[in-house]
């Protein structure tokens, strides 16, 4: 005889109320807001001051230094010299492949006129240096962290990964992830039509830096290298408040992370921040519909 044991199913939960897209884009504009509330609170504590004393160490590098430092590493924030970091606070670790720059200097030298008579010029050179991101150093023990960014460290993904990663295949990008050294979260490869997101990610942290990196993409930031480096601090600006939005509408927090990166690439501009949330929503309600297609079946709803 054979007998049939039935399992018995676990009561469903109430279903959450969805909210309606007029209710999202009010809670993500409430978002957008709170990160610029954030920055300027940040700006006026004494944890900015010492980033800003910190940041002010580096100088402004050539538009064509800037594509140096792009080419060979696109996730790059801050570079210096090996000895400019030690005065800095921070060790480059050892096995760290350099970025090579161009640097200038000048060489005075004495030279015969068509008179012949002597007279000193001075002769422009453009050495080649070696520099480091800040993802290539540790805190020289001792000293104090003076950046203002916590990696998230959630074990839920929140199902952003996949979703997005699928997202972007259909637009003809891949999405990869890669044991990225130095400490790198992720980056855009516009010519090989790449995202590459760090293994060494939390789920939390790496579905963040999706939204980030997607939010580059769907905002044409890296259509154009030469463009996105004369304009790197504001296309980061609203990539992250891209992501910060985003992340918030989904129900978790990157605050921790999102608020000092926002705040050191707009250098603590509020009204910068403030000034690309057209843009910035925008792009923040197409990621949320990829990620919930019921969002984008109802605005077009609503605009018919």
């Amino acid at each position: 005889m054979t007998t049939t044991t039935k399992t018995r199913r676990p009561a469903k939960k109430a279903a959450t109320p969805r909210k309606t897209i007029e209710e999202k884009k009010a809670q993500a504009a409430a978002l957008h807001e709170s990160i610029a509330t954030q920055v300027k609170a940040l700006r006026d504590s004494d944890r900015w001051t010492a980033f800003l004393a910190f940041a002010s160490a580096f100088h402004s590098y050539s538009l064509n230094n800037v594509l140096l430092i792009l080419s060979q590493r696109p996730d790059a924030e801050r570079v210096a010299g090996l000895r400019k970091w030690q005065s800095l606070g921070r060790q480059v670790r050892k096995g760290e492949k350099a970025v090579r720059i161009f640097g200038y200097s000048t060489k005075k030298v004495t030279e015969e006129d068509e008179n012949g008579d002597e007279v000193e010029k001075r002769i422009a050179r453009f050495p080649i240096l070696s520099v480091f991101n800040i993802a290539q150093t540790d805190v020289i023990e001792g000293e104090t962290d003076r950046t203002i960014v916590d990696q998230l460290t959630g074990a839920e993904d929140h199902g952003i990964v996949d979703a997005l990663s699928a997202y972007l295949d259909g637009e003809g990008w891949t999405v990869e992830l890669q044991d990225l050294s130095g400490g790198r979260n992720g980056y855009s490869d516009p010519e090989g039509r790449c995202v590459v997101i760090g293994n060494h990610l939390s789920p939390e942290h790496a579905a963040k830096s999706m939204i980030h990196e997607t939010a580059h993409v769907l905002m044409g930031h890296v259509d154009d290298l030469a463009e996105y480096a004369e304009h790197r601090g504001f296309m980061e600006t609203e990539a992250e408040s891209v992501a910060y939005v985003v992340a918030g509408l989904v129900g978790f927090d990157t605050s921790a992370y999102s608020v000092g990166y926002v705040a050191g690439w707009a250098d603590a501009d509020v009204e910068l921040i403030r000034r690309a949330a057209a843009r910035v929503l925008a792009t923040a309600h197409r990621n949320a519909a990829i990620l919930d297609p019921e969002d984008e079946d109802t605005d077009e709803a609503d605009a018919a």
